[in-house]
């Protein structure tokens, strides 16, 4: 489960940074400002993803911070596009980072059998 999660949390953070960088070249739908976050937000997932999968201490609260960055922009990012915040697709969005982070919490650390 830990593996799935942060596999998980990676592919999202490449998706989001490219999402950021594609539209910083080409589509500006977004300032500056908000694209640059994406792209850093993104990153911090992929590096977040790392730790959680090697368990570093403070790797899970890491990575939930850029899922919740990521979720705020995300919010910004519909409100700018169609003008009006729909709640479904920003639902779904804050279902699969809960998903990623349960994933990663219940995997929990490896116990010594007992003797």
């Amino acid at each position: 489960m830990l593996t799935s999660a942060a596999i998980g949390m990676a592919g999202y953070g490449v998706y989001e940074a490219a999402v950021g960088v594609f539209d910083l070249i080409g589509g500006h739908h977004l300032e500056v400002v908000a694209d640059v976050a994406a792209i850093l937000f993104g990153t911090l997932l992929v590096l977040a993803a790392a730790f959680v999968r090697v368990r570093l201490p403070g790797g899970l609260a890491l990575a939930i911070g850029a899922l919740l960055g990521l979720q705020a922009l995300a919010i910004h990012s519909a409100a700018h596009s169609t003008g009006v915040v729909t709640l479904a697709p920003q639902f779904a969005r804050g279902a699969f980072a809960a998903l990623l982070v349960a994933l990663a919490h219940l995997s929990g650390p490896e116990r010594a059998p007992m003797q």
